[in-house]
């Protein structure tokens, strides 16, 4: 999914077992390629940082996504698939959400995180240049900020 693609607005997920819905059939690697939105993305995210907290996140989602990309004829090259700064951003960007917002229930948190700053596709862009954030190097491993290191606070 380009970073560059318009906002949209989002269907709020109904209850927690939609969330749960999503991130099984993303991890049994049954999860329709039409269905992996920036919406499924961070709500795939943000539970597996809730659940397993942001250091563990890292891999299981670097590895998941990487795996599930394959899973529906999808590559992960220099140049398609995963992307290890944006992943790493959100999560970095998950973690912070559930540190600041502690909502309560699954839904309501993934709701809130993607139609708030946190989960904003154009959040990154206060701490990365397009230039920086989307060239190969960036894609295949963390590349640092360019504009300002990331801080909470800027997203707020």
């Amino acid at each position: 999914m380009a970073m560059d693609t318009p906002a949209k607005r989002f269907v709020p997920l109904s209850d927690d077992a939609a969330v749960i819905a999503i991130v099984e059939a993303f991890k049994a690697r049954t999860l329709p390629f039409a269905d992996w939105s920036h919406q499924a993305h961070l709500a795939t995210g943000l539970w597996h940082v809730a659940t397993h907290g942001e250091e563990a996140a890292k891999g299981l989602l670097r590895e998941g996504i990487r795996a599930y990309n394959l899973s529906v004829g999808g590559v992960n090259t220099d140049m398609r698939g995963y992307h290890e700064t944006v992943t790493m951003y959100f999560v970095w960007s998950a973690a912070r959400f559930l540190e600041r917002f502690p909502h309560k229930g699954l839904a309501t948190r993934v709701n809130a995180y993607v139609e708030g700053p946190f989960g904003a596709k154009d959040g990154i862009f206060t701490f990365w240049t397009k230039e920086r954030l989307l060239t190969p190097e960036a894609r295949l491993a963390w590349r640092d900020p360019d504009i300002r290191p990331l801080d909470a606070d800027a997203l707020c």
